[in-house]
């Protein structure tokens, strides 16, 4: 069944970026709230916890042999650092797909949307509830400065890429 909506019309998909407005509106909220006041980042919580399982969960399936998880705050210099996932084996090969992992966790927002938007959607409460929850997610599916960092020791991928598509392309 699920699967089946993903095969859906653009008016589908409108549906799902509406039931997800509320949630994206409410993580700017706490965004903004959490840059001035600490005590609001408590509300990233879940969002967190998602962002260093995507590194942990994908560290493993890649072998870059994850050794230590927090997800315990921590003030690093002007900033707060949230979480963090150790690596002992990261190389060129796995840095960027367990750098970028964090990217996967939009699909849980994208698939409690597309469940509750089936035919014959109404709004109950359970959907301000679920907007709450979802907020840290969009909070948590964009990798940090470092993860970006990281990504960069998997430059060999890009190289590949080009090599790939120069063999590929239509004459």
């Amino acid at each position: 069944m699920f699967l089946q909506r993903l095969n859906i019309g653009a008016a589908a998909w409108a549906e799902v970026a509406l039931y997800l407005a509320p949630s994206a509106a409410l993580a700017a909220l706490i965004y903004a709230l959490s840059r001035r006041y600490p005590i609001f980042l408590l509300l990233q919580l879940a969002g967190t916890i998602c962002h260093e399982l995507a590194h942990f969960v994908v560290g493993l399936l890649t072998f870059a042999q994850p050794a230590s998880f927090s997800i315990i705050p921590r003030k690093s210099g002007r900033t707060w650092q949230l979480g963090e996932v150790k690596l002992a084996n990261l190389r060129w090969y796995n840095a960027a797909p367990t750098a970028l992992a964090p990217f996967l966790i939009i699909l849980l927002p994208i698939g409690v949307a597309l469940w509750r938007t089936g035919p014959g959607w109404r709004f109950i409460p359970l959907d301000a509830a679920l907007a709450f929850a979802l907020a840290p997610q969009f909070l948590a599916c964009w990798p940090s400065m470092q993860d970006w960092k990281l990504a960069l020791r998997s430059w060999p991928y890009a190289a590949l890429l080009v090599v790939l598509w120069w063999f590929l392309r239509k004459p």
